[in-house]
């Protein structure tokens, strides 16, 4: 179902971040993933290089996934406390639908590094307009999981990173306005000296 709006400005302004944790089904079919990531691939991204992965997760491995959470985890503190066991499951389980991105940097590249992270950081972004036009709401979050390397390992290897995980799925609750900042306040038109 795409979203009917008066125009594409229109559109892109009621993209809204879901929280994962009520978002409800259904999430994207197979097809509607496929069309998704897809779209997430046309990207700003110098050099043809597509310094970034989609892995998906099924929900018949969400349980494999919240394994490898709680033994990376466990690395840092090994006795966790009930709350952050529950919150490991939360995250593995939560959302019909689950990306996760991985920035794949291509060091042999003239492309610096920093304009292939940017790729990686707009293909997230893409991905999740592209979700938000299929009629679903998307939901980026990185925490403690994206930043370790055990996490990262099960997906990937160094020097790749998790850019985030990206949970899709219809929206639980009503979605809403976060505090944006003020035009005048990050927009200024530049006079040389």
């Amino acid at each position: 179902m795409f979203n009917d709006l008066s125009s594409p400005a229109a559109f892109l302004a009621t993209r809204r971040s879901g929280k994962p944790r009520d978002m409800v089904a259904p999430g994207p079919d197979s097809a509607e993933m496929r069309e998704i990531l897809s779209t997430a691939m046309r990207t700003p991204d110098h050099g043809k290089l597509a310094p970034w992965r989609f892995v998906t997760i099924e929900k018949d491995q969400r349980e494999a996934f919240a394994e490898i959470l709680h033994s990376a985890y466990r690395i840092d503190k090994e006795q966790p406390g009930r709350l952050e066991r529950e919150a490991i499951e939360q995250f593995a389980h939560q959302a019909p639908s689950l990306v996760v991105v991985l920035y794949s940097p291509r060091e042999d590249s003239k492309i610096p590094l920093w304009e292939q992270e940017l790729s990686a950081g707009a293909a997230c972004m893409n991905l999740l307009s592209a979700a938000h036009a299929r009629g679903y709401v998307g939901g980026w979050l990185t925490g403690w999981a994206a930043f370790s390397d055990e996490v990262r390992d099960a997906f990937g290897a160094a020097p790749e990173k998790i850019a985030g995980f990206i949970f899709l799925g219809t929206a639980g609750a009503e979605l809403s306005e976060r505090p944006r900042p003020d035009y005048d306040d990050v927009v200024s038109a530049w006079q040389p000296a």
